[in-house]
């Protein structure tokens, strides 16, 4: 049986006459930014994800850089964030002015800890973006109260996810979200969004993603072109009453995976305290991870590493900070794979999928 590293389509298959009947409707208003679908999806998703405001932005990356300088960050800066983690997180951070800080990562949860937090802080230090990633969530309280730092979380894997204290997103002083279509809740293009509960914040957000201009006449400073469009909004608008059944399957499905023994032939994912992660990718750890790969491709079964390269050790970023020892990221990047995933993936094809890496590790 073949088993696909990712199936998006299956469950938005159900929706097609819905999602015709949104795109249909956003083609007859002929309203293309800003109008009435962001303005609705921005209220909605403020709703579900419990804060008081959600600003639609062009994509997940932008969403990054624009928190940041609403924050107040800028040359002369320090933003520490995870080297383990997909390049936007690092790469969002120059864009201010300011300097990214590498911190270490936790192995078992591939999350940054309070303390690989408090090694990174130097007297610059502005911000920390805190990565709920792969779906787990970031200790993104205990930082902010510990350190007294405000804290950007990326939500971009982890739309869906829950913590003790409520949703990611509205856990520190202000949540980025990436729609792009193989998250768990995914637009069909780029899309992100940015949420707060803290009005002045939302406010200078907005100015940010229209060309610095919270009038849209008047620029008070130079900001950016990052919306999100009217048609990403409908898509969306119609996708997120599904998203925490899709999300509940997520997590019934790493309960799937141990059950089926998964956990005798590879180390599991660990939640962090108090979460339920929606698990936007699965990743197991195993000690030849590109030889199990490429003995799952050869069964039909999806299976990739996604951070062999940190990002402090990339090209960019190696001349300033290639020396950096980050012990738990170095053995996440050569241990992770990421095995199938999705809001439809089914109890036999997860023993598939057990069976084949029990038959290639033993």
């Amino acid at each position: 049986m073949a088993v696909p590293l990712f199936d998006p389509s299956t469950p938005l298959e159900l929706l097609r006459p819905a999602l015709r009947a949104a795109i249909d409707d956003v083609l007859a208003t002929r309203r293309w930014i800003l109008g009435p679908q962001v303005a609705a999806f921005e209220e909605e998703w403020a709703a579900y994800t419990g804060t008081t405001h959600a600003v639609g932005v062009a994509n997940g990356t932008e969403a990054i850089t624009i928190a940041l300088r609403a924050l107040g960050v800028g040359p002369g800066d320090d933003v520490v964030v995870p080297s383990f983690t997909y390049f936007a997180s690092g790469e969002a951070i120059p864009p201010t002015g300011a300097r990214p800080v590498f911190c270490d990562i936790d192995p078992a949860t591939s999350c940054l800890t309070l303390e690989s937090v408090r090694a990174a802080v130097t007297p610059r230090t502005k911000a920390v973006v805190a990565v709920h990633l792969f779906g787990n969530v970031a200790p993104v309280r205990e930082i902010e109260e510990d350190l007294g730092l405000p804290v950007v979380e990326d939500v971009a894997q982890a739309a869906g996810s829950l913590a003790a204290e409520g949703r990611p997103g509205n856990l520190g002083a202000i949540g980025t979200f990436s729609f792009y279509p193989s998250k768990n809740l995914g637009a069909f293009g780029d899309g992100g969004a940015i949420t707060t509960s803290d009005a002045a914040l939302a406010e200078r957000v907005r100015t940010l993603r229209f060309h610095g201009a919270a009038d849209r006449v008047t620029h008070t400073e130079v900001g950016y072109n990052s919306r999100l469009d009217e048609l990403q909004a409908a898509i969306l608008r119609v996708q997120l009453p599904k998203l925490d059944g899709w999300a509940d399957h997520r997590r019934a499905a790493g309960t799937w995976y141990a059950a089926a023994g998964l956990g005798r032939h590879a180390t599991l994912p660990e939640p962090t305290h108090g979460s339920r992660p929606a698990w936007g990718l699965y990743v197991v750890r195993v000690p030849e991870p590109d030889a199990l790969a490429a003995r799952l491709a050869e069964r039909g079964i999806g299976a990739r590493g996604y951070y062999r390269v940190p990002i402090h050790r990339q090209p960019v970023f190696a001349a300033e900070h290639g020396d950096l020892r980050l012990p738990g990221t170095a053995e996440a990047a050569r241990t992770h794979l990421a095995i199938p995933m999705s809001a439809a993936i089914t109890r036999d094809q997860i023993e598939e999928v057990v069976e084949a890496i029990r038959d290639a590790v033993g």
